[in-house]
C-alpha cells in the first residue's frame, strides 16, 4: 500500500481505521492529497469520490444515519471546507455522526493573500461537537540531528495524535459531527510503502447513566396520579423501543401515544396521523372545549424533531403541568414546559418506569380512539371524491411501495402530505428534520442508497430536487434506486401559509414558479425517466415503478399548481364534519 510522507496524514489514517471508520467520501484537491493517497490505498477503506462538496456531505450523512457509525469527509483548503455547513448543522441536530477532515495551509500562510486559504480553525464552531485544530508536521530531506527540532517534531506529534483520537471518539460517544483541521506544508503527492507511524490510540468511552426505580419514584407517584397523559414520540430510528412497552402504554386507558410517520415505531392503538386528529378541531365550534380536552396532565416525550406545527402550537397554548423528556444526550423546551430531563436511553427508562405503573381509569384513550375512527372513515370519503392533485397523486403511492422499502422525504409539503397517510410498517422512514432544509434532500437519500441493500425511494417535491440536482452527478447510484418527484410547478409550501397568494410577487419571492421538468437531468445523468400528468398515467406509472431495471428511475408527478392548496386545506374542514 502506498502512504503520504507527511506523519500527520499517516497518524490521521491510522486512526479513523483503528476506530472502524469504512466509508470516506473524498471531493478532489490539492491540498488534501495527502489523506486522498492514504484513505484511497488502504485496504480497509471504501473511498467515494464526489465533486460537489455540499452533495458530498449530504451523501456521508445518509450513508451515517443508515449505518449508525461514523462516516470521513476529505476535503481540500478554502471554501470547499464551508459547502459542507449545511450538512454538518443537519447532523448536528439530528445526531448523525460525520468526521470532516479538512486540509490546510500551515498558520503562517493565513491572511497574508495567499491562494485557496480561509480561516478554517473552528469555522464550525456553533454546531460541532469538536474540533481538532492540528499542527503542520516539517518532513526534512535528511536525518533530524537536531535535539530541539527532534523534540519540537516529536511534541507536534503527540499533540496532533491526541487530538485526532479525541475528536473521533467524540463522534463514536455522544453521535454527531465533529471536525478536524489539518495544515499541511508542500510537497503533497510524496509517498512511502510503509505506514510507519503508531499513534497513540485512546479508546472511546460509551456512558449510560441509569436511573433506580427509587429515583424514578417521585415521577412514577405523578404518573399512577395523572388521568391524561400524552406520549409524543419524534424522529426515531426504526425498532428503537422494545415492542413489550410499546404495548404496556397502550393498555393503559389514560395513556394516548402520538407517533409521526418519521418516529419508526408501531403499535395499532397509537395515533400515527396527528393533523388528521388536530387540525379539523382548528376549525371547530367547540375549539376551545376539545383542545381542553386533549390537554394532557404529562407530556412525555422522546425522539428527535417534531414534523407537525398542529400538535407544536396546541401545546404551547394548551401546556401540560409537566413535560417529561427522556434522551440521554439532550433535551429541547419545544413547548416551553420543561421540567425534567431523563438523561438516559429510552428502554433503559421504560424498563425501571413502567413496572411500576399503574392502569388508572379514565375515557382519555377511548374519547380519542372513537374520534379517530370518525377521522379515518372522513379521510376515505374525501379521498374518494378529491380531483387530481398532490394529495390524490400521494394516496396513489402508498399502497405501491414495496415491503420493507426504504423511504426518504424531501421537507416542506412532502413529508407533511406524508404526515395524513397511513405506511407500512415494514417500511423504515427517514427526513431531514434537524434544520429541515430542502439542500440535501438528494444527495441524503442517494447516500442512504448506498449504505444499504434495501431498496430507496426518495419521494420530494420540484424545488427540493432541481436545488439538490447535483446529487445525481454520482458514480455510486444503485439500479434500484428510485425517484418520485412530485412538481407543482414551485413551493407549493407557500400556498398552504398564511398569505397574499395569486400575486406577482408571491409567484417571484415566494413560490418561485417555474416551467422546468428533470428529463435533461435524468438524460445527462442515465437515469431512467417517466412522467405523469394526471390520475390514470401516475397509476398505471406506479403499477411496475419498482421493477427491475438497467438503471435508476424518475417519476415525475407534474400537478395542478392553483389547486393544491384548496384541496390540502379543504381536508380539514371536510374532516371536522
Amino acid at each position: 500500500m502506498k502512504y503520504s510522507k507527511i506523519p500527520v496524514a499517516r497518524s490521521v489514517v491510522a486512526l479513523c481505521v483503528a476506530k472502524d471508520i469504512k466509508h470516506v467520501v473524498i471531493s478532489p484537491g490539492s491540498r488534501n492529497a495527502p489523506l486522498t493517497i492514504g484513505f484511497t490505498h488502504h485496504s480497509e477503506i471504501e473511498a467515494y469520490s464526489i465533486v460537489d462538496e455540499r452533495c458530498a456531505a449530504f451523501f456521508a450523512l445518509g450513508m451515517a444515519q443508515q449505518t449508525g457509525k461514523p462516516v470521513a469527509l476529505v476535503c481540500t483548503s478554502g471554501s470547499a471546507l464551508l459547502n459542507y455547513y449545511p450538512a454538518i448543522a443537519e447532523a448536528f441536530y439530528s445526531d448523525i455522526p460525520l468526521v470532516v477532515i479538512s486540509a490546510d495551509r500551515p498558520i503562517e500562510r493565513i491572511d497574508i493573500g495567499d491562494g485557496q486559504t480561509i480561516r478554517q480553525k473552528n469555522v464550525f464552531e456553533n454546531h460541532i461537537l469538536y474540533s481538532a485544530n492540528l499542527y503542520s508536521e516539517l518532513v526534512l530531506e535528511g536525518e533530524n540531528l537536531d535535539p530541539k527540532l527532534q523534540q519540537k517534531q516529536f511534541e507536534a506529534q503527540k499533540h496532533n495524535e491526541r487530538e485526532v483520537n479525541l475528536a473521533l471518539n467524540k463522534a463514536i460517544e455522544e453521535m454527531g459531527p465533529v471536525h478536524i483541521n489539518v495544515p499541511f506544508y508542500e510537497p503533497l503527492y510524496d509517498t512511502v510503502d510503509n505506514m510507519e507511524v503508531r499513534p497513540l490510540q485512546i479508546f472511546p468511552e460509551i456512558k449510560e447513566r441509569y436511573y433506580t426505580q427509587n429515583q424514578l419514584q417521585p415521577y412514577i407517584d405523578v404518573w399512577n396520579r395523572a388521568r391524561r397523559k400524552l406520549v409524543l414520540v419524534g424522529v426515531a430510528q426504526p425498532n428503537v423501543v422494545e415492542q413489550q412497552f410499546l404495548d404496556q402504554l397502550a393498555k393503559d386507558p389514560s395513556v394516548i401515544v402520538f407517533t409521526e410517520t418519521t418516529s419508526n415505531l408501531h403499535q395499532d392503538d397509537f395515533f400515527t396521523r396527528i393533523d388528521t386528529l388536530i387540525g379539523p378541531i382548528e376549525k371547530d365550534q367547540d375549539r376551545e372545549g376539545l383542545f381542553r380536552k386533549l390537554q394532557p396532565d404529562i407530556l412525555l416525550t422522546f425522539g428527535g424533531m417534531i414534523v407537525s406545527k398542529k400538535i407544536k402550537a396546541f401545546l404551547r397554548n394548551y401546556n401540560p403541568v409537566n413535560h417529561w423528556h427522556v434522551d440521554s444526550k439532550k433535551a429541547y423546551n419545544t413547548f416551553f414546559c420543561l421540567n425534567k430531563h431523563f438523561e438516559t436511553e429510552i428502554n433503559s427508562f421504560f424498563t425501571e418506569f413502567l413496572p411500576a405503573t399503574e392502569l388508572v381509569e379514565s375515557d382519555y384513550a377511548s374519547f380519542w380512539k372513537d374520534i379517530r375512527q370518525k377521522r379515518q372513515k372522513r379521510h376515505e370519503e374525501y379521498m374518494a371524491e378529491i380531483a387530481y392533485s398532490d394529495l390524490k397523486a400521494m394516496q396513489l403511492i402508498v399502497p405501491k411501495v414495496p415491503e420493507n422499502s426504504v423511504i426518504q422525504f424531501g421537507n416542506s409539503s412532502t413529508i407533511r402530505y406524508a404526515q395524513l397517510f397511513e405506511w407500512d410498517h415494514s417500511f423504515k422512514i427517514f427526513c431531514n428534520r434537524g434544520t429541515s432544509g430542502i439542500d440535501g434532500t438528494v444527495s441524503t437519500a442517494v447516500g442512504s442508497a448506498v449504505a444499504q441493500d434495501d431498496p430507496v425511494l426518495l419521494i420530494t417535491g420540484d424545488l427540493s430536487f432541481f436545488y439538490d440536482s447535483n446529487a445525481l452527478w454520482n458514480n455510486y447510484i444503485p439500479k434500484n434506486f428510485r425517484i418520485i418527484v412530485l412538481n407543482n410547478q414551485g413551493g407549493g409550501i407557500f400556498r398552504i401559509l398564511p398569505g397574499n397568494k395569486n400575486s406577482e410577487n408571491f409567484d417571484t419571492y415566494f413560490e418561485t414558479v417555474h416551467n422546468l421538468n428533470a428529463r435533461p437531468l435524468c438524460e445527462m445523468y442515465g437515469l431512467e425517466y417517466r412522467r405523469a400528468q394526471n390520475e390514470e398515467e401516475v397509476a398505471k406509472n406506479m403499477e411496475d415503478f419498482f421493477g427491475e431495471s438497467d438503471a435508476p428511475v424518475l417519476l415525475e408527478i407534474f400537478t395542478p399548481r392553483t389547486v393544491n392548496d384548496q384541496i390540502l386545506l379543504e381536508y380539514f374542514n371536510f374532516m371536522k364534519s
